[in-house]
């Protein structure tokens, strides 16, 4: 296995990666939430790029994976910054994001910031705003009150340890929110959904499809699969929808 390279941010942070050099565009996987660039996607994804003699990235933010950093200490301002460094000084030319979870509300503010880059787009249980719409939405009195006074909340995971939730994420989400203004995605866009998924529902995924606008976008829901989307149909599902906004096969 080649060996992990690391970039110093501008901010100071240093982010693991494996790059896979190929012809473009450059695919860019975006990982989720406390998810790093050794899960099955990304490591599939990156095998499947090589075959095809495809230039590949996965990276860790900070505070995920190797990178350096305290998860707690993160939000997604920062996890955006380490997004655009890692594909602007690692990448060149058209770009292919595949955005997991988390990662898919990162592949939307790099197309909001990076639009002339961007070459087509997939997104996987896609969590847009999930900070507001999920996280404080929920939050019951005595959760909003310990924000304020403890600085954090804990809050269950059906797939890992709970999630430390802190002030600073819920505030500086709300500066990041996609989808209180319009969302041009003028690019060949697949959105794909588990109807299992219990991190993100159904309900967000055919939201984010109608508030976005562009020609070439399409909702994919795969009836009982769950958050993970990594067995082996649906990760053949992702290979289909990488080839189909490349326009190859």
């Amino acid at each position: 296995m080649a060996e992990t390279k690391f970039l110093e941010t501008a901010q100071g942070r240093r982010l693991a990666y494996h790059k896979s050099e190929g012809t473009g565009p450059t695919i860019v996987f975006l990982g989720g939430l406390k998810s790093d660039m050794e899960g099955t996607k990304a490591v599939h994804l990156e095998a499947w790029a090589r075959a095809r003699g495809q230039s590949f990235l996965r990276f860790d933010y900070s505070g995920h994976g190797e990178s350096s950093g305290e998860f707690t200490d993160g939000c997604i301002g920062d996890w955006h910054e380490d997004t655009l460094a890692a594909v602007s000084r690692l990448t060149a030319g058209p770009l292919i994001i595949v955005g997991s979870s988390m990662g898919g509300w990162q592949a939307l503010l790099l197309a909001r910031v990076m639009p002339e880059r961007m070459a087509g787009m997939v997104t996987i249980a896609a969590a847009p705003d999930f900070t507001e719409d999920g996280y404080w939405a929920s939050f019951s009195d005595q959760q909003k009150s310990d924000l304020e006074t403890v600085g954090h909340v804990e809050l269950p995971s059906d797939y890992m340890e709970p999630y430390v939730i802190t002030k600073r994420m819920i505030e500086d989400g709300r500066q990041r929110l996609v989808l209180r203004t319009p969302l041009k995605l003028p690019f060949p866009v697949r959105f794909l959904q588990g109807t299992a998924d219990t991190a993100v529902s159904t309900e967000t995924a055919v939201g984010l499809l109608n508030h976005a606008s562009g020609q070439d976008m399409q909702l994919l829901l795969v009836k009982d699969a769950d958050h993970r989307f990594s067995d082996g149909p649906c990760l053949g599902l992702i290979e289909q929808a990488v080839r189909d906004v490349i326009g190859g096969t």
